[in-house]
């Protein structure tokens, strides 16, 4: 196994170089606590029932996800895929719902942002296409992730790779470009919650134990890709030998043990726990919720909160953070073409 180099989704605009680009814009939360539950209905369609139960959590393979540690949690329900562009779009229509990429920036949310960037839009993947072999390795040794993401005036869950781009036949694509604010609106909505990081890992290893993959020993048994990933050169190529290049419809891929589709690789998935890059070392056994707060040395100071599963960026040069057990984070007040969401229910 090649040592797996940092992934790292692009930090809050608000900290952020503008000479890189505005990396969005948007509101910090809804002033929910973590993992708040809403008031349920009966509603359980699309949705896996899950024992509780007790699990190793983490991954010792990345310095985020140790050390490995004995959790509990209880039942609860999950949905069986991300959230699609056609359940967004009811959301929507119900509610008149305005994500953050769509909303304009005031010069009071970002004081030194230059007036060309007060835009709405967000986060696209957009690697250079004149980067030599060498030049992309230098990049990816320097984690230079800002060669492969622009901030795209008009991009949106609508137009997920900017203004002239449509979800026209693809209601059954994931839902892109949601911030942590977009995502807690829709759980509210639906009475249901964003799963804590404890729940997302326990539903996506499907009863399996310790193992390298959410689907088990080998990435590809007997040669069968089992996730959207990324074959090829990264940031630059991806052959699409899974079948996909970009964004996959869901449910494509065979489900785990408990019913659920694309827990690792196409869109990484929002929960509600704050994220902390020591988090393992403490935490509670029982149902655990995660820190009161984020702490990222790496970052500006911005709020982040947990992230999970990896996504169709996800390499085996760069990330390879669709293996079980890994994490990583997001500012909250940002959204790109390769994040996305589930939502869970207590019983």
């Amino acid at each position: 196994m090649k040592k797996p180099r940092p992934a790292a989704p692009p930090p809050s605009p608000l900290f952020s170089p503008f000479v890189w680009g505005l990396l969005g814009v948007f509101v910090v939360g809804l002033g929910l606590g973590v993992g708040a539950v809403f008031l349920l209905g009966d509603d359980t369609a699309g949705m896996a029932w899950v024992d509780g139960g007790e699990f190793v959590m983490g991954n010792d393979k990345f310095p985020e996800a140790k050390p490995q540690r004995r959790v509990k949690v209880d039942g609860f329900w999950i949905d069986k895929t991300e959230v699609t562009n056609a359940q967004w779009k009811k959301f929507v229509a119900a509610t008149n719902y305005v994500t953050v990429a769509e909303r304009v920036p005031t010069r009071e949310q970002y004081p030194t942002a230059p007036p060309e960037n007060l835009v709405a839009g967000s986060l696209v993947f957009s690697p250079p296409a004149d980067l030599t072999e060498a030049e992309c390795q230098t990049c990816l040794e320097n984690n230079s992730w800002h060669e492969w993401w622009k901030y795209v005036k008009g991009a949106d869950w609508k137009h997920p790779t900017g203004p002239d781009s449509t979800i026209d036949g693809k209601d059954d694509h994931p839902v892109v470009h949601v911030a942590f604010e977009d995502c807690l609106a829709y759980c509210k909505w639906a009475n249901k919650r964003l799963p804590t990081e404890a729940e997302w890992e326990y539903a996506a290893r499907g009863g399996l134990e310790k193992k390298p993959y959410y689907w088990g020993d080998e990435q590809k048994p007997d040669g069968k890709h089992m996730a959207n990933t990324w074959q090829g050169r990264f940031p630059q190529e991806d052959a699409g030998a899974d079948g996909f290049k970009g964004v996959a419809p869901v449910a494509q891929f065979p489900a785990n043990a408990f019913g659920l589709h694309d827990m690792s690789g196409n869109v990484w998935e929002w929960c509600a726990d704050h994220y902390q890059h020591g988090a393992y070392r403490t935490g509670e056994y029982l149902n655990p919720k995660g820190p009161d707060r984020s702490i990222d040395p790496t970052g500006r100071g911005e709020p982040k909160r947990v992230i999970r599963g990896g996504s169709f960026l996800c390499a085996d040069n760069y990330c390879i953070r669709y293996m079980a057990g890994a994490r990583h984070h997001a500012s909250t007040d940002t959204g790109t073409n390769h994040t996305g969401f589930r939502c869970v229910r207590s019983k």
